[in-house]
């Protein structure tokens, strides 16, 4: 682990942290979230705060922003122990948070949201014209030109973004934390951020930016603090860091890998795929989630997605199973245009999806492991053709059978299963309806090194059955074992689409996350 710096380019004035944190532990039931983290912020700088999705980035804004209280460890403010009991402490510190949902009041004006709570008053009552004046101040002093009199919902998101930063600057400018600021916005609304936020900095302000944009990281940003699963892995000036050493240490220089498949399974993953695509998509695209993409599915192909967590890999998935509706593009299924709608329409033409979160939008804790198992086919049916208990207990117990789910009890309730064996009552629901094409997103997350042997070799059988498989994961081992073809995308778009022959290896599929083009 990299010792953390002392910055090179600051007066003696400035070598003072504005923040500091240090040995931060946080344990939530069954899960270590933090394990004594440090982080440093300097006045007049944007650092960022960088890892993967589980790396501890969400927890450790909360234990800055006195949302939750750290188990051990010590937050410094201008060199001053701090302990925060709610996110008010933290702001009377001098600690401000704006998230990625703006949270302001859209039906009144924008000089009401900039001083809500702080506005000035006269005889008891607001003066409005005083709030007014004092909200052309505060944007005047950041070089920025708004009606303040209108509404905020007459404003862009990126101008509701500035709004929400003048004020958290209004109520406290020593830091600012910036919580994935830019995940809706496109790149001229970015540029007008970062051009406030760069004033912010050049003000002395102290600038924590979270993001999994790369590019904006070394546009805005002076030095990085990278978390790994809950730990500091390092503090680094930006210039140390290019974009390929800054994803090795995001993942992992080693990229920790699984047990091999078994030489059968590989062997039926490596044989390639032919014939006409079962589906293709043309320059299909959803406005603010993922750039226009082209991408051709065959029978028997495991297709991998890879890419770093919001490069826009579940987006361009569930734009092919009508889970959300395209803007714009043309999606085919053998031959044949299709519009997917609803995903009952993408069931029609027997494709099923497995989400990544497979709790919330997948299984149904409450529900038996043969209720879950006959819900899809069920749907596909209609309620008004019930599938027979009999039938019911015919087709879950071959696929507890088949899947080997455990405990083998189609009757016990589906939350009380591990993980793993939840992930397989999903994959049992989606393979009852016999699918032509299968996409999977991270089924193997949160799960055993068995159980995603398991699932990897069942991926393997069905591609070599002639089942199209979309197969995404965080874990560019797993990817590089099963895929046909790797489709890599960075930053909501899709950069390259690489054959996995010899030449294809995780520090490419990393080059290529890095830069954005094939290495």
């Amino acid at each position: 682990m990299a010792a953390p710096p002392t910055p090179q380019a600051e007066t003696a004035d400035q070598r003072r942290p504005v923040l500091e944190a240090h040995g931060i532990r946080k344990q939530f039931p069954g899960v270590l979230a933090l394990d004594g983290v440090a982080l440093r912020l300097y006045p007049g700088e944007v650092h960022a705060l960088m890892g993967e999705n589980g790396a501890g980035k969400s927890t450790l804004i909360k234990v800055l922003t006195g949302v939750h209280p750290a188990d051990e460890g010590t937050i410094l403010v201008g060199g001053r122990p701090q302990e925060f009991g709610d996110p008010l402490q933290a702001q009377r510190a001098g600690i401000s948070t704006v998230y990625q949902e703006v949270n302001l009041c859209s039906n009144i004006s924008v000089a009401e949201n900039i001083l809500i709570g702080r506005e000035p008053r006269r005889f008891g009552l607001i003066h409005w014209s005083a709030l007014r004046q004092r909200a052309r101040e505060l944007l005047t002093e950041l070089d920025l030109d708004l009606d303040v009199t209108g509404p905020l919902s007459t404003h862009s998101l990126a101008v509701q973004q500035l709004v929400a930063i003048v004020r958290a600057v209004d109520v406290s400018a020593k830091v600012l934390v910036l919580d994935e600021p830019t995940s809706s916005l496109d790149r001229e609304e970015v540029a007008q951020l970062f051009t406030l936020v760069r004033r912010l900095r050049d003000r002395g302000v102290a600038i924590l930016f979270v993001t999994h944009f790369l590019d904006q990281v070394f546009d805005i940003c002076d030095r990085v603090t990278i978390l790994r699963n809950g730990r500091l892995e390092g503090e680094y000036p930006i210039e140390e860091l290019t974009p390929v050493t800054l994803v090795q240490r995001m993942i992992g220089g080693a990229l920790a890998t699984l047990d091999q498949l078994s030489d059968e399974a590989h062997r039926e993953a490596s044989e390639r795929a032919g014939g006409e695509p079962f589906l293709r998509a043309r320059q299909l695209t959803r406005t603010g989630f993922i750039e226009p993409y082209d991408l051709d599915i065959r029978p028997g192909e495991v297709i991998g997605l890879a890419g770093l967590l919001g490069s826009g890999r579940t987006e361009a998935a569930r734009l092919l199973f009508g889970a959300d509706s395209a803007d714009a593009g043309e999606l085919s299924v053998e031959g044949e245009t299709v519009s997917f709608r609803t995903p009952r329409n993408a069931i029609a033409h027997r494709i099923a999806f497995c989400s990544e979160n497979r709790k919330s939008e997948g299984l149904v804790g409450e529900l038996t492991v043969r209720e879950n198992i006959v819900l899809a086919l069920q749907a596909a049916r209609g309620w008004t053709k019930p599938l027979s208990r009999a039938k019911q207990d015919e087709l879950a117990r071959h696929w507890i059978d088949a899947l080997d789910i455990r405990p083998a009890a189609p009757e016990a309730q589906v939350r009380h299963l591990s993980g793993g064996n939840q992930q397989k009552v999903l994959l049992a629901r989606w393979l009852l309806t016999d699918p032509r094409l299968l996409i999977l997103d991270e089924p193997t997350r949160g799960i055993d090194i068995g159980a995603k042997a398991e699932i990897q070799k069942l991926v393997a059988r069905l591609a070599a059955e002639g089942t199209a498989v979309l197969f995404i994961s965080a874990e560019l081992e797993e990817v590089l074992r099963l895929s046909h073809r790797i489709a890599v995308l960075r930053d909501h778009r899709m950069v390259a689409t690489l054959t996995n022959d010899d030449s294809v290896t995780p520090e490419r599929i990393l080059a290529t996350i890095a830069t954005g083009a094939h290495s």
